[in-house]
């Protein structure tokens, strides 16, 4: 009789249930043909989340963002002109925050019109600081065809060489104007102002 019959048929145990394994504390990390995770991959995650603090882990894990303070908000400045010594005099001047009332500053520096005009058509600015002196577009051109061309167009400070120039910036539409050289407490106040009415619009 071959082995096959002196063992009998299989045995069925219906009746009993395979029990379910016990809970991992270790994340798991799925994958499928389209979207495959790699080994090496899926061991950082694992090698991160075995070495959180419990209470990192009981949160939901390291990178799930529980329990990690909120980031500062800030306001983000596009800084225009040719001169890099004019943008660091801009951005010396204000410093991190103009006003302790206000969120920090982050600048966005540009040399050239056509990349303020694609940093600011992408929006997300609470301000533009044009000077007025830039070649060969200067910023109240600049300003002027912002205002025209870009919906609900940001807040204009600009720079202009003389005090005498300041009627210009009826032609341009800037909202302030700033002379050169530049008054670092001029400048602070009038970039609070306008800050400050932008952050009123975008809270009411």
């Amino acid at each position: 009789m071959g082995a096959a019959h002196a063992l009998g048929p299989p045995r069925r145990f219906g009746h009993i249930r395979e029990a379910a394994p016990a809970p991992s504390r270790v994340p798991v990390v799925h994958s499928t043909d389209e979207d495959a995770v790699s080994a090496a991959q899926a061991a950082a995650e694992v090698e991160a989340y075995e070495s959180a603090e419990p209470d990192a882990r009981l949160a939901g894990g390291p990178d799930d963002g529980h329990g990690e303070p909120d980031p500062e908000p800030t306001l983000r400045v596009l800084v225009y002109s040719d001169d890099r010594v004019v943008r660091q005099q801009v951005m010396t001047a204000l410093g991190r925050r103009p006003a302790a009332d206000l969120p920090a500053l982050e600048y966005v520096e540009v040399a050239t019109e056509a990349m303020a005009v694609s940093v600011v058509d992408r929006g997300g600015l609470a301000l533009l600081i044009l000077d007025g002196e830039a070649v060969p577009i200067g910023g109240m051109g600049l300003c002027r065809q912002l205002k025209d061309e870009i919906y609900h167009c940001p807040p204009v400070l600009l720079l202009v060489g003389r005090p005498q120039d300041a009627w210009l910036a009826t032609w341009s539409r800037a909202d302030a104007v700033t002379p050169h050289p530049l008054d670092a407490v001029a400048l602070a106040r009038s970039v609070a102002t306008l800050l400050r009415s932008r952050v009123s619009v975008a809270t009411a």
